[in-house]
């Protein structure tokens, strides 16, 4: 058997879950705004892998299986009807849970979480996961031009909100 038809072997199921369940919940957060709903997602997205155990044929194919699955049920989760009926907690006059980010991150964390979740997804899975435009392309499902018009327009966006905390030219 050659390098190129090898199949990459999974790891343990609880070392995977381990290994992609930060960047499972960053994804979903980034979607959802909301420590509650992201750990729903996240529970969803190691209950797929779980209830059907895969083979990837690489590290890369099985990260990107992970990302993909992740995405798909962010998408899922913002469009149910569940979701439609509930009021964002802030409505209610009550705080968010600000225990999320460090002191110092937490103009960027906002900056970022002001985005519309587009470009909040590409900005993620850029800066965060370290994805090529291409890899976010097959991961969200958009075509690779979109993502570069999103990418550019959330560094602008983030610019003009972050001028003044960081002193941007």
């Amino acid at each position: 058997m050659n390098e190129n038809t090898k199949t990459h072997e999974s790891a343990d199921p609880r070392i995977l879950i381990e290994k992609y369940s930060s960047a499972v919940y960053r994804i979903a957060y980034s979607y959802t705004g909301n420590k509650h709903d992201a750990e729903d997602i996240m529970q969803e997205v190691f209950l797929r892998y779980l209830g059907k155990l895969r083979s990837f044929s690489s590290p890369e194919h099985e990260k990107a299986w992970f990302l993909r699955v992740a995405v798909n049920c962010s998408k899922s989760f913002h469009n149910s009807a569940w979701r439609r009926k509930i009021i964002p907690i802030e409505d209610c006059g009550e705080l968010a849970d600000s225990n999320e980010q460090n002191d110092c991150e937490l103009p960027v964390f906002e900056a970022v979480m002001s985005l519309p979740p587009k470009q909040r997804l590409c900005v993620h899975l850029y800066y965060y996961e370290d994805l090529s435009i291409k890899q976010i392309s097959e991961t969200s499902g958009m075509p690779e031009s979109t993502v570069k018009s999103h990418l550019f327009r959330a560094r602008a966006a983030l610019e003009q909100k972050l001028r003044g905390d960081y002193h941007v030219k």
